[in-house]
């Protein structure tokens, strides 16, 4: 049964906080746990979880709040499980973080924290939604509100995010699958087979190929594939709806065919980036990209980049197989960043991210793509085409323009033979020669390409620059990865990764902030109270000059009469 947690604002004179030191209350009440406290935590919507929970009178669940806290917490600061529960106990700013008053409460155990996210597994294989992208989504539209983050304009880009398997070859793979499918079947098939599984059973799949010749990897794989083909034959219908025996028959069928009723294997380029790279992760995929391979996922940031901003957030992150171009992955997520920032108008983002798909999507949503680098060989011959309205077009070379007249498929912008007959571009020119002139052919798609390659150019030199500053965000991302490897494996638990980081990455921006405004203010308040005081020095040094000069000036007078003196004197004490 769902019940929010609401412990946590409640009143406790015997909270561990009243029994500190003075000192000590205030250095608590200004870290960044206490912020996180106010921040994150207290700002989590807790009824959004309520659908993991039983609808009928039961056991209430454990706070929320606090396990999605503490998710964030284990990837913000790289903890194991042992070292989060170890912080629980006894660390009295993880407490303070967890909204936690006492000294001996524990909002949850171990059992708990992992019921709670084979809960978010289940549920989001079952309806799509993904809860923690949801508490990250609505947190950030709170803080943006908070803040007046400008959100017209942003910048995107993606990284690597290798799954924590062993990186296998492919003779390798085969060995393993096959040694643990032995561990699976019953006695009875183990002895049935065991003169043949004898070999690859007997040792480790890495101790086995040790001693293969690079020569004999071929002819051992070609072994392999008949092996498989018996044990598929003879085990489908007994192990079927088992897991090991399923990874098994997706191996077998990414390596090996059958041809002429013969068991062949599969060429490299045959097998697809996306088969299965190791028994103990099958979300990872595989690809290469600027020379570097990763087994795994891909994740996708896109954030605030306004100048005017005090600071930027991220307003959208995706977790994707690895082997899923850049431009695909935008043209999923483009409406929901429109959905989800209203007012963007701009995006920026790297060659990869162009697509003729993206740019009739970004003129539907009315956001400018600004493109900072070109994907392939960059045009030697630079065409520019310029939309005037009606239906026509203003299409320019380096040497001359023309007016696009609408064809029947394509518009088309006739150029003048005479010039183009003395251009030293005509060689390698786009446009078609025709009788007595050259013809350009275009259409909407082919504009809309131009004009994305062209925006970076039309505006000011520092907006040029935007997209460079993800690469930070980037690196904070990267910087909780061993070698760009995760500590986990699989879809989810990457996911949990992605948007546990994601809020983490925002609230430490905002504590920075809200840091730094404190810091100048009591600056400011500080320098106020030293120029105050300078003042009243100041007068006091000009009075007691002015008081001694007359003394001085009147010396013979007082001499005279000494209870003017003392009357002054009086006066001037008050």
């Amino acid at each position: 049964m769902f019940r929010k947690n609401t412990k946590h604002s409640q009143g406790n004179l015997f909270s561990f906080l009243n029994t500190l030191p003075s000192k000590q209350q205030k250095l608590l009440t200004a870290s960044e746990e206490y912020k996180f406290y106010e921040i994150i935590f207290c700002s989590i919507k807790e009824e959004d979880f309520s659908v993991l929970f039983s609808e009928t009178d039961s056991r209430p669940n454990a706070p929320v709040n606090a396990l999605v806290s503490a998710l964030i917490l284990m990837n913000r600061y790289s903890w194991s499980y042992e070292e989060l529960f170890k912080n629980i106990n006894f660390n009295l700013l993880t407490k303070t973080a967890l909204g936690l008053k006492s000294l001996d409460e524990i909002p949850f155990c171990s059992a708990t924290i992992f019921n709670f996210q084979n809960r978010l597994n289940s549920y989001r294989a079952e309806t799509g939604i993904n809860l923690l992208e949801k508490a990250f989504d609505c947190l950030t539209k709170g803080q943006i509100e908070s803040l007046k983050i400008k959100t017209n304009i942003q910048r995107t880009d993606s990284m690597f995010a290798a799954s924590n398997i062993k990186n296998y070859s492919r003779l390798q793979l085969l060995i393993e699958v096959l040694i643990r499918l032995y561990r699976k079947i019953n006695e009875t098939d183990r002895n049935y087979f065991y003169e043949e599984l004898k070999p690859y059973v007997s040792l480790t799949a890495e101790n086995y190929i040790y001693a293969i010749k690079p020569t004999d990897i071929p002819l051992q794989i070609e072994k392999l594939g008949t092996l498989y083909y018996r044990l598929h034959q003879q085990l489908k219908g007994r192990y079927a709806n088992d897991e090991v025996y399923q990874i098994f028959e997706l191996v077998y069928k990414e390596h090996f065919k059958i041809e002429e009723e013969k068991v062949v294997v599969k060429l490299p380029e045959e097998i697809s980036s996306g088969s299965i790279q190791s028994p103990d992760d099958l979300d990872a995929s595989y690809r290469n990209k600027n020379g570097k391979s990763s087994k795994g996922q891909t994740i996708n940031i896109t954030e605030t980049a306004n100048p005017d901003n005090p600071l930027n957030l991220l307003t959208d992150v995706s977790v994707q197989k690895n082997n899923i171009d850049d431009s695909k992955v935008l043209e999923t997520r483009i409406e929901k960043i429109k959905e989800k920032t209203p007012d963007i108008e701009e995006l920026h983002f790297d060659g990869a991210y162009g697509s003729q798909n993206n740019d009739t999507k970004f003129e539907e949503l009315e956001i400018q793509p600004v493109q900072t680098a070109i994907r392939g060989r960059e045009a030697r011959v630079a065409i520019t085409i310029d939309e005037l309205g009606d239906d026509q077009y203003k299409v320019s070379c380096p040497n001359q323009a023309a007016l696009s007249v609408p064809g029947r498929k394509k518009h088309k912008a006739i150029f003048s033979i005479k010039i183009c007959s003395v251009c030293p571009l005509a060689a390698v020119c786009p446009t078609k020669q025709n009788n007595d002139s050259r013809v350009y052919y275009f259409d909407r798609t082919e504009y809309l390409k131009r004009k994305r390659l062209t925006s970076i150019d039309k505006i000011t030199a520092q907006r040029q620059k935007l997209r460079n500053n993800v690469e930070a965000t980037v690196s904070e991302f990267k910087r909780k990865m061993h070698n760009g490897k995760l500590k986990v494996r699989g879809y989810f638990k990457t996911t949990v990764f992605a948007f546990s980081m994601a809020i983490s990455i925002n609230f430490g921006r905002i504590f920075r902030h809200i840091s730094d405004y404190y810091r100048r203010t009591s600056q400011s308040f500080c320098l106020k109270g030293q120029y105050f005081k300078a003042q009243l020095l100041f007068l006091e040094n000009l009075l007691s000059t002015l008081f001694f000069t007359w003394l001085w000036n009147h010396k013979n007078e007082i001499a005279k009469q000494p209870a003017i003196l003392c009357s002054l004197t009086n006066k001037w004490a008050f």
